[in-house]
């Protein structure tokens, strides 16, 4: 095990050596850099974390996580029967951690799992963070310092971007409880806020209009879907030089019901506004 130092010190030696990377040299440099990830893959630090004045992002682990790629490097591995050649080594010790991940899923070091997490045959990177109960189904992604609450489910062939760099940049997060439906794509450092539910196929990047269309006007919105929204993938007209034409737009269509019973508020959605997931 890396000898952890404080917080206060591993900040500064990890953000100096991150402005100036012959500082990586320095053992007590490269032991802050292995000790942030060590951390970051027992869950003792994140790289954003939620207060009264919402989401924090933590620029000092990133950068560690981008450092950490620096010092590592390219070497065979071995998980069972599968070989890989990487700088980052897979999860160990899963039973101990009370998660079940079906083969050929993968948690690279450097993530961290929930205890009762599934991970299906998908792929979950450094950085990224799943609370507890969540489900990642088959072929799900959960990129680089992605934020999954507890409770969530990925469906089939979901895709979470990762954001690495800049440090300061705000990963993908999905807060607890939400719904993911097949093949969506949620990237840019996009909030789903808390038991909201995609429909299948959405795609919400930074610039995706987000539009509330349970009103008498619409209502868009850009970078965060509302608390227990439901969700559709659309199109709205944009003029270009070349005459009009349809872009993709995510709708919103309605809200769960604020039932404390949140399985039987999710089939209600999905069944009262024909949500495909």
């Amino acid at each position: 095990m890396t000898q952890t130092q404080p917080d206060s010190q591993r900040i500064v030696l990890i953000e100096a050596a991150f402005a100036d990377r012959s500082l990586l040299k320095d053992p007590a440099v490269q032991q802050a850099v292995l000790a942030t990830v060590e951390e970051l893959d027992k869950g003792r630090v994140r790289v954003a974390s939620k207060d009264a004045a919402g989401w924090q992002v933590h620029a000092w682990v990133k950068q560690a996580v981008l450092l950490y790629f620096v010092l590592r490097p390219l070497e065979p591995m071995e998980a069972g029967a599968l070989s890989f050649h990487d700088k980052v080594p897979t999860k160990r010790d899963l039973a101990a951690a009370q998660v079940r991940v079906v083969p050929p899923g993968v948690a690279r070091y450097g993530s961290y799992l929930e205890p009762g997490c599934i991970l299906m045959p998908g792929y979950v990177n450094i950085g990224a963070y799943v609370g507890a109960g969540t489900m990642i189904d088959t072929w799900a992604t959960v990129g680089s310092c992605a934020q999954v609450g507890k409770g969530v489910h990925l469906s089939g062939g979901v895709g979470l971007g990762g954001v690495l760099e800049p440090p300061a940049a705000s990963p993908v997060i999905i807060e607890d409880g939400a719904f993911i439906g097949s093949r969506c794509v949620v990237v840019e450092g996009v909030v789903v806020e808390q038991e909201a539910v995609l429909g299948a196929g959405v795609v919400l990047t930074a610039s995706t209009s987000i539009v509330d269309v349970t009103g008498p006007e619409p209502v868009i919105r850009k970078g965060r879907v509302p608390a227990r929204s439901v969700v559709i993938p659309g199109h709205m007209p944009k003029q270009f030089p070349a005459g009009t034409f349809h872009v993709p737009c995510a709708l919103i269509i309605g809200r769960r019901s604020a039932s404390t019973d949140q399985k039987t508020s999710l089939s209600d959605a999905l069944r009262t506004f024909q949500v495909p997931v």
